[in-house]
């Protein structure tokens, strides 16, 4: 964990801790409801020349497009100006929103968060989100209200404080020009590295993208993901984690510069398969695949890895924090990108390429028809099939005690 992260990380729980104790009622940890509206039409109305920041990661090109190009323009026609602020951690937002609370403020800098895992369970403990609005959003009606992926959230109840956005599907991806022979299970990936040394790295915890590598390896060294409990627990975390870190701590000789270094984002290691310095990445995201494969970003012979055992699935969102000065027009932009129209264009791999969280059949057949013509990509499965034996992401809890296991005992080994 580099110092700048580590600094963040405990910035984040300092500053959470005590806004939970400090703040009493003022901050109930199970969110802070919005009562302030009922009515959809007097949302539109006030929302009208509001602007409304949404802080989200900005390492994603296509991401970021995306919003510039199409979730802008949308926002205008409702008369509200939507700007977009980059992040190098989401953890930044959500400290700036705790920041803000505990200084009373009521017009923030921030009116929406593209969040998901421990950033909102942080946050909707210590109040910083605004819940039970996400029912007044017109477009909730186009989702499935028993879809598990969003009613909890790292095995935290969403409750309203968060209006889903996109799914997405923890996947590995190889050159197929040079893996002759690709695993099919994560036990035998940790084979092919021990065999192919300097070939394969990952991300270093506590980077999204390399935390859940490491909860993927501690199921297969745990027999499979059911013999993980969703929600912490430390007997669990005592019994299992032993021979998670055992397992990565043999298999980092192995790995590009002999794990003497690790790749500091999920970023880092796409440049390495880029330039051929490694052939595995992985990403949440696999449906970018397609565009970077075809503006020569990623070699040709790109291809997604399916594991027999499936992998994690999730979803993210838009979390509305309770400092917002731009509730409504806040509300327009998260019902407005919960739109099947604005779905399906995000979901189109040449603009974005991400899983819709809609239940397509509910939506009206013109909307559907975008979806069904949404083409057919020859790198990336669809969803469908790279969900396959999916399971879910462990509670938030799980995530920091799994990074700090890994820091000390196979970082500092």
């Amino acid at each position: 964990m580099n110092t700048a992260s580590r600094f963040r990380r405990v910035t984040v729980g300092l500053i959470a801790a005590g806004l939970v104790t400090g703040l009493g009622a003022c901050a109930a940890p199970s969110g802070q409801a919005d009562t302030r509206y009922s009515d959809w039409e007097q949302v539109l109305a006030d929302a009208q020349g509001q602007t409304v920041s949404l802080w989200m990661w900005g390492g994603d090109p296509q991401g970021n497009a995306y919003v510039d190009d199409y979730l802008v323009p949308a926002a205008a026609e409702f008369g509200v100006t939507l700007e977009r602020v980059p992040l190098t951690d989401t953890a930044d937002a959500l400290n700036r929103v705790l920041t803000e609370l505990q200084a009373g403020t009521t017009d923030g800098d921030v009116d929406l968060v593209w969040v998901n895992g421990s950033n909102f369970g942080t946050g909707k403990e210590a109040g910083a989100w605004l819940c039970n609005w996400t029912d007044l959003l017109p477009n909730m009606a186009f989702t499935d209200p028993a879809d598990p992926l969003l009613e909890n959230d790292f095995g935290t109840p969403v409750d309203g404080c968060e209006a889903p956005w996109h799914k997405a599907q923890f996947t590995l991806v190889y050159n197929a020009d040079t893996v002759a022979s690709p695993p099919s299970t994560m036990a035998e990936l940790l084979d092919w590295v021990r065999a192919n040394p300097g070939r394969f790295t990952y991300p270093a915890p506590p980077d999204f993208t390399g935390s859940v590598f490491v909860r993927e390896v501690l199921a297969s060294v745990s027999g499979g993901s059911e013999n993980v409990p969703l929600g912490f627990d430390q007997a669990a975390f005592d019994a299992l984690t032993p021979a998670l870190f055992d397992a990565l701590a043999e298999l980092a000789p192995s790995l590009w510069r002999t794990g003497s270094t690790y790749p500091q984002s999920s970023t880092e290691l796409d440049q390495l398969f880029a330039d051929g310095q490694v052939d595995f990445t992985m990403t949440y995201g696999p449906a970018t695949l397609t565009a970077l494969v075809a503006d020569g970003t990623y070699p040709s012979g790109t291809t997604v890895l399916t594991l027999e055992e499936g992998t994690v699935g999730n979803a993210s969102f838009l979390g509305l924090p309770a400092t917002s000065g731009s509730v409504a027009g806040a509300m327009v932009v998260a019902n407005l990108a919960l739109s099947p129209q604005q779905q399906a264009i995000k979901a189109h791999p040449d603009v974005w390429g991400q899983f819709t969280v809609l239940d397509v059949e509910r939506v009206d057949a013109d909307d559907r028809a975008a979806f069904d013509a949404l083409p057919a990509s020859p790198i990336v499965p669809p969803y469908e099939v790279l969900s396959a034996n999916a399971h879910a992401e462990l509670a938030a809890e799980w995530v920091p005690a799994i990074d700090d296991g890994w820091r000390r005992l196979v970082l500092a080994r």
